[in-house]
Parts: C-alpha cells; structure tokens; sequence
C-alpha cells in the first residue's frame, strides 16, 4: 500500500516468454535481503547491489548476481550493466540522501521502472519528483494497518486494492453465522463479494491430542458461514465497514 503506486508491464508479451523477468535491489538492509530471497525463489532472475561487501557476500549464493558499487557515483552505476533490468527495487530507505540519489540515476540510465522505498511523507515526494514510478512507504503503510486493526480487531488484515478498494481478512460477524451466502446475498445487500474462507478444523490424533487442520474454501451460493471462518472479502472500505458491524 504504498504512495504513487503504479504499474508496470513487460514490454510485450514475447520478450515476457522469452526470459524470466530481471529486477535490481539496490541496498542490501533486512528489507533488500528479503526482497532479493523472496524474488528468486519465485525463480526471477536478480542483481544485488550494494557498496558493503559483507551484504554482497550474505545474498550471492542466492541471486544471479551480486555486485559491489556505490550507487550514488553516477560512474560506478554505470558498470552495473541495468540495460536489461525490468524492475529495479531502491531499498536503503533509511539513507535518505542515496535513495534519491540512486534513484535519480536509475532513471537517468532508462531503467524502464523503479520502485523506491520512502521512510517519510516529504522523502516520497521527493524520490517522485526524481522518477521513481512507484514509492512505499513503509512507515505510513504499517501505521494505517495497525490503526485499522486497533479501530477494528475482528479484521485481520486489509490490503488497498485503490484508494476506495480494498480485500480484508476478518471473522464472520456474529449477525451472519449460520446464513448461507444464497442467503446473505452479499453482493446486493452489502456491496462486497466473499472470495474465499479459511476454515479450521479441529479433530484428534490416534493418541487422543488435539489436532488443527487449516483449509481454504472459495464459496458457492449454498456454503454456510460459520462462527469460526475467516473469510476474505473484497469491496469499497465503507461497505467492508458496515459489514463487520453487523
């Protein structure tokens, strides 16, 4: 959920199945080490970057390549070889002043779309204003989710989808337990669509201890709701609202 979020495609579909799409982090904090884990085990081919050669070495087993450069010397990013870069992530936030610096260069050098991550309101303004196509911030993002769940614990998590969007986790309100979504008629009464609902079941082992299962459920017109579900439902924040107070 962040500021300025934008979206980015390959350039055509070919080059798509051509190869596996290419992204740079830049910045090898906590945040740009879980970025670059998460990438490649989802089987993308990614360059890490950093100026610290203890980061380069924590991540090179694990990306395609890893490159020591500082980032804010216009000279030295150029050798990274981003021609071909899809994606590029600017992850040292907490370095205001390299962030938007990196930034600014990245563009420069025509990487078609960067993300960059903002520990402030002014400092995302600022990384847009030098190109960054999309900007997080992160410390805004987990504000607004806690006071959601401090204003309302029977949500577990609400993800913007647009700014009057959103897809919620929650448990069923007490109102509903019971009703068949035939019943409820959610979408024409609520204005919001259950996509799916986790339901847990509890049972025993052959030694008598409890046991917890956890299944995934994606609803048809007859499926019940029931007091331990927790469904996931997508529709405007007023309506996702209005719902959980029944």
């Amino acid at each position: 959920m962040g500021n300025g979020r934008g979206e980015h495609r390959p350039a055509s579909k070919r080059a798509a199945i051509d190869r596996p799409r290419t992204f740079a982090v830049l910045g090898l904090g906590v945040f740009g080490r879980q970025i670059c884990e998460t990438l490649a085990d989802r089987g993308a081919s990614v360059i890490a970057i950093d100026q610290d050669s203890s980061l380069i070495e924590q991540v090179q087993e694990t990306v395609t390549q890893a490159i020591l450069v500082d980032t804010t010397d216009e000279d030295s990013l150029s050798q990274a070889a981003l021609a071909e870069v899809d994606v590029a992530v600017v992850a040292m936030g907490d370095n205001v002043e390299a962030s938007i610096l990196t930034t600014a260069l990245l563009k420069k050098q025509g990487v078609g779309y960067v993300v960059a991550r903002a520990i402030s309101s002014l400092h995302a303004r600022v990384l847009k204003q030098v190109g960054a196509d999309e900007v997080l911030n992160l410390e805004t993002d987990a504000g607004a989710r806690l006071a959601t769940r401090l204003i309302a614990p029977d949500v577990l998590e609400q993800v913007a989808l647009s700014q009057d969007i959103s897809l919620a986790e929650m448990y069923v309100p007490q109102a509903v337990v019971g009703a068949t979504l035939a019943e409820l008629d959610l979408r024409k009464r609520y204005h919001i669509m259950v996509i799916s609902i986790k339901r847990t079941q509890r049972d025993v082992d052959e030694l008598g201890n409890p046991v917890e299962t956890e299944q995934i459920v994606f609803p048809g017109p007859q499926d019940t709701l029931l007091e331990t579900d927790v469904i996931h439902v997508v529709g405007k924040n007023e309506a996702i609202d209005t719902f959980r107070q029944l």
